[in-house]
């Protein structure tokens, strides 16, 4: 696992209503520092996007409560362990997980399946319109190892 990322399961509370999922709770150790704000984004089957990155310390933290996506993270930080390395990761509704992304690491996502799907992210700084905090790539970048049309289980 690249230096700095890390996943939590979430538990889905299931009766003949339906479920509930609990997608951030500040006693869980992968929200240190704490959410700033919370948004979510909805895509359509096969869409990327990717590649951005924070530069000013954001930490990212996905979920995707609908649909499936596949989550792709890069660390080319100079002075990292894990220099280098690529992490994917499939959630969304079968496989509910939060996944924490350290800013500096380069991230994106596909949407995989064919129904759209729901990313909710719950960054640590409050997004600056007049100066946003992301450099981006395109996600076919020969920058990054990662093959976002491979198979998601590979």
């Amino acid at each position: 696992m690249i230096h700095g990322v890390d996943v939590r399961d979430l538990q889905v509370n299931t009766d003949e209503r339906g479920h509930l999922v609990e997608m951030f709770r500040e006693d869980w150790d992968e929200y240190n520092p704490e959410p700033a704000m919370s948004y979510y984004s909805m895509s359509y089957p096969g869409v990327i996007r990717a590649w951005h990155r924070h530069i000013r310390g954001q930490i990212d933290h996905f979920v995707c409560p609908q649909g499936r996506i596949k989550v792709g993270v890069y660390d080319d930080r100079d002075d990292s362990p894990t220099q280098g390395e690529v992490n994917t990761f499939v959630i969304g509704e079968h496989n509910q997980q939060v996944v924490r992304i350290p800013g500096l690491c380069w991230h994106g996502f596909k949407v995989i399946g064919n129904e759209q799907a729901l990313l909710v992210n719950f960054p640590t700084n409050l997004y600056d319109y007049e100066d946003p905090d992301e450099e981006r790539l395109p996600h076919d970048t020969d920058e990054i190892p990662l093959d976002w049309e491979a198979d998601p289980h590979e």
